[in-house]
């Protein structure tokens, strides 16, 4: 897939991967009702609603604008347990104080949403295309196999090359898997694309050494890229250093000490989406997140997991950071190798 491709090839896979998730991963079924709201401010935004048009003909189809709040409310009322909403946002849908995709899982609604489609133009149209492609085999497989490994390691480790070595030197917390596969949860869905297993140190202060980053999220909550890897150094689970920084990287590290008194390491996230790498990239912090590799969150906030030492109210900061990954150990296999999941 290259980003030379025709509009009309680009809507021809969007609807080839939209079909997959709608029938493979939600499990999308007549007589179950769909509701698609979209709007029209971004190339992507076009390509995606018109891909959800031809895959759900029977679908309620609004135009999100100002004067359609009372319009989808309304729609969203008429659907009952197992019915889908789909939501094509360039940027974020405001509803008041209805926070949609919470609100629609206490519905027992099927949700799939593809935010801050505008963050991403020109070039990053066919990475975000192709990142859609949902291929349950590998996701589920993978999966549930780096699941298994990351509940019983004792230690991991990542190699960042240059002799920098990130050790967690502890056990990890139970996995949580975004791959597709929602039997037996309570919510069927989520934010599109998916493709990520992550965890944390049981111990955050068991987590030491090095790690040189490519990526940052940075103040925009967009991806940032500088010219040489960062690598931050890192003990008792916090940053004390980060060599060969940027004024960028050096603010958002600011602003989290700032308001938080130290910058923890948190999320150990190990991403599968292979339509995104080291080299391929798009924009938006959220999506490029599923890259196959490994990122790291900086700073307290971390909804999943609780620590008796962090206070959920005075945590503010998850800043996603992307490891240059050699190689990457949970206990002593390896599992992750020349850019690909070896497991």
């Amino acid at each position: 897939m290259t980003a030379t491709l025709l509009p009309d090839d680009l809507i021809n896979t969007a609807t080839q991967h939209v079909r997959n998730i709608v029938n493979e991963a939600i499990e999308f079924r007549a007589p179950q009702r769909a509701v698609l709201v979209f709007d029209a401010d971004s190339e992507l935004a076009v390509i995606l609603s018109e891909a959800y048009r031809r895959c759900l003909p029977g679908a309620l189809c609004i135009a999100f604008d100002a004067e359609a709040s009372d319009a989808v409310l309304a729609a969203f009322a008429q659907l009952a347990a197992g019915d889908l909403v789909v939501l094509i946002q360039s940027s974020s849908f405001r509803l008041n104080e209805f926070r949609i995709r919470v609100e629609l899982f206490k519905r027992g609604l099927k949700v799939i949403e593809h935010p801050h489609l505008g963050r991403m133009t020109g070039n990053e149209v066919a990475p975000y295309i192709d990142s859609l492609a949902y291929d349950p085999h590998y996701y589920r497989r993978v999966g549930a196999a780096l699941k298994q490994r990351i509940d019983v390691a004792a230690h991991a480790r990542i190699d960042s090359g240059g002799g920098a070595q990130l050790h967690f030197s502890g056990a990890l917390e139970s996995a949580k898997l975004n791959v597709g596969d929602y039997r037996g949860m309570a919510n069927v869905g989520g934010q599109f694309p998916i493709g990520e297993v992550f965890t944390e140190a049981q111990d955050l202060r068991a987590v030491h050494g090095q790690v040189r980053i490519f990526v940052f999220g940075d103040t925009r909550f967009a991806v940032n890229e500088p010219t040489l890897p960062i690598t931050l150094e890192i003990a008792q689970g916090q940053v004390v250093a980060a060599h060969d920084s940027t004024p960028e990287f050096d603010l958002v590290l600011a602003q989290i000490r700032a308001d938080e008194g130290c910058v923890w390491v948190r999320e150990l996230g190990l991403g599968l989406n292979r339509a995104f790498t080291q080299q391929r990239k798009v924009s938006d912090i959220g999506t490029y997140e599923r890259m196959c590799g490994i990122h790291l969150s900086l700073g307290a906030k971390h909804g999943v997991y609780s620590k008796p030492y962090i206070r959920r109210a005075s945590a503010k900061y998850h800043v996603d950071v992307f490891a240059v990954s050699e190689a990457v150990w949970l206990g002593d296999e390896q599992v992750y190798r020349d850019g690909a999941w070896v497991v």
